[in-house]
């Protein structure tokens, strides 16, 4: 890649910002002054990066964009690399396709505990008694048409199933 110095850059920037004033002068008188003022705008940028060097750093980065992407694309260490990382997510993924059927070996439940029942630790909490479930919205209508508990009653059973009163 050629490397751009302050001679080649200056008259590369300054007929840039020449043709773009020029064709917004022509813009200006067919479509108007604000088509005129945007292509100034456009016209001065050339100029404003040299002067910033933001220019040289725009080069720097597309130099290096461009040299990384033909290193990638002729390199057969890069390409062995993709090869790997392909191989790694296909035996990542055959894995967990062996590991959902896999048997499973059925787990004994425990004994339920009663409430008051004396145990290494002491008693089990009151809340750790089974609770009842309330009854569901669909039960109460079917029995009468009409809703049998009020939203408050709901409430009262959610607290007991808690063990809060």
């Amino acid at each position: 890649m050629p490397d751009f110095n302050d001679l080649t850059l200056l008259p590369f920037c300054v007929g840039l910002t020449l043709l773009g004033l020029i064709g917004s002068w022509a813009a200006w008188r067919r479509r108007g002054a604000a088509a005129g003022v945007r292509g100034v705008a456009w016209s001065l940028l050339p100029v404003s990066l040299y002067l910033t060097g933001l220019l040289e750093l725009v080069w720097d980065v597309v130099r290096s964009a461009v040299s990384w992407v033909t290193h990638l694309i002729f390199s057969p260490t890069v390409w062995a690399g993709v090869a790997l990382f392909g191989v790694s997510v296909v035996l990542y993924v055959v894995s967990g396709v062996a590991r959902s059927r896999t048997p499973k070996a059925p787990k004994e439940p425990k004994p339920a505990k009663t409430s008051g029942e004396l145990t290494t630790t002491g008693p089990a909490p009151a809340s750790a008694a089974p609770a009842k479930a309330a009854p569901s919205r669909a039960k109460t209508k079917a029995k009468g048409g009409q809703q049998d508990s009020s939203e408050f009653d709901e409430i009262e059973d959610i607290l007991k199933r808690h063990g809060i009163n």
